[in-house]
């Protein structure tokens, strides 16, 4: 598993199917497309949300979004997670009673990933935490992940269309989640984390995408001090992560990269001269897919 704990799997066939079309000449090609679906989320007797994913880790995915939406509490007792593939629900039932229906309107969340929070409250618990202030990034690290994430058999490789979220551990990637929205993978990540009691102590927290307010929200929630990204930034992104005092780097490819939050973490060891370059092929592909998104 070349040190992954978890890691995309191109080969499962539920996840992509050949599309017949034409090329830019006028000829036949075949291609590889993602293949979402919609998955419908209880809490306990509550309907929450249907959300459009590719579905290869529902169990993983209903309790991040649940704990990011600050649904389920970091001290919550799972009883059972039920998963069925025909109706395409998933079922997550605690020892405490939970009841959203004041809050709540039934909402869809397209693959779109603009999908933001569902609760003002969000915000509170944001605005609580205190990030691990001696955390590091060495230079060192930021470039052995990025070429070990980008030379990694994915579904982003074989068919684009997709975002990725790595989890990190000094210059090792653990956990790579993969799905049509970007706030999917990051919710795998958070649920596997919450399930296999993984601490955030010493992480790193690694996107494909852009880092958007969502991006940031998501991570301090997880209590992850450093989030870096071979895409670009949004303004309440970066204003959010200083607010945070979250490390935010991004455009990191190769050897280049932008930090515009929490830039003192960084510890600048690393011989420039030897850091690895990203092919030329796949550069191009991530700038198509990274304006495209």
């Amino acid at each position: 598993m070349d040190g992954y704990l978890l890691k995309p799997n191109p080969a499962d066939p539920r996840l992509t199917e050949r599309v017949s079309g034409v090329d830019h000449e006028g000829r036949r090609v075949d291609t590889s497309v993602v293949v979402e679906r919609p998955l419908t989320l209880y809490l306990n007797g509550q309907e929450i949300v249907t959300m459009m994913t590719i579905c290869d880790f529902p169990d993983y995915l209903a309790v991040g979004y649940l704990l990011n939406q600050n649904m389920l509490r970091p001290d919550d007792d799972i009883t059972a997670i039920d998963y069925d593939d025909d109706i395409e629900t998933v079922v997550v039932r605690t020892k405490r009673k939970t009841d959203f229906e004041k809050k709540l309107k039934k909402k869809t969340l397209t693959s779109g990933c603009a999908q933001g929070t569902a609760f003002g409250d969000v915000m509170e618990r944001f605005e609580a935490i205190a990030l691990d202030a001696d955390a590091v990034l060495r230079t060192s690290w930021l470039y052995a992940l990025t070429k070990k994430i980008n030379t990694t058999d994915s579904l982003y490789l074989a068919a684009g269309a997709i975002h990725g979220c790595v989890l990190c551990e000094e210059d090792r990637p653990l956990l790579y989640m993969e799905d049509v929205g970007r706030h999917n993978a990051i919710d795998k990540i958070a649920g596997y984390m919450f399930l296999e009691r993984i601490a955030p102590k010493g992480k790193l927290f690694y996107t494909t995408g852009r880092l958007t307010s969502e991006m940031v929200i998501k991570t301090v929630q997880m209590e992850i001090p450093i989030l870096m990204s071979r895409s670009g930034f949004t303004a309440w992104g970066v204003a959010l992560a200083r607010q945070a005092n979250l490390t935010l780097i991004g455009r990191a490819k190769g050897k280049r990269f932008v930090a515009l939050a929490g830039e003192q973490r960084i510890v600048y060891d690393a011989d420039l001269g030897a850091a690895w370059e990203e092919p030329r092929r796949v550069q191009r592909k991530a700038s198509l897919d990274d304006d495209a998104a």
